[in-house]
């Protein structure tokens, strides 16, 4: 099965891994752009880069993916790529950009995402720290289908 990833930092690295490990093809990986870190504010990839880089996977690192956006090169870019990946489906992790029909349409099989928290808690970005901050004494994991919105 061709599985197409999306995600960015650490906890999206894992799941990346364990996807190869589990023998799928990964023919794209999309992360965020490279962005400056560090005492030097040099540019450092993303974990997910990194993993991917390590494993020969292509990756794509759109600005954006709203064809009608700021960034309509970028979004045009990775349209492309995802049509040459011809993938059977999408697993999406942290990735950090919300992602248009166009997207959701692309794999035959549709799209999972893997959200660090029971939703509807703590939603949108950050929900480790958030569950930390609030002293949540539980918490866990949701895998879900996408489809077009957000979770109310």
């Amino acid at each position: 099965m061709r599985v197409i990833f999306a995600g960015t930092p650490e906890f999206a690295r894992v799941a990346l891994e364990r996807l190869h490990a589990s023998g799928f093809t990964v023919p794209l990986v999309l992360t965020q752009p490279d962005r400056p870190a560090g005492r030097g504010m040099k540019l450092q990839a993303s974990a997910v880069k990194q993993f991917a880089q390590e494993h020969g996977m292509a990756v794509a690192q759109p600005r954006s993916l709203r064809l009608d956006g700021k960034y309509p090169q970028d979004a045009q870019a990775a349209q492309m790529a995802i049509a040459q990946a011809h993938a059977d489906a999408m697993v999406v992790a942290a990735y950090g950009l919300i992602l248009p029909q166009w997207v959701l349409d692309a794999p035959r099989l549709g799209c999972l995402n893997i959200h660090a928290s029971l939703l509807p808690r703590w939603r949108g970005a950050a929900p480790i720290h958030r569950a930390i901050e609030a002293g949540d004494s539980e918490t866990g994991v949701t895998v879900m289908q996408m489809d077009a919105g957000l979770v109310d």
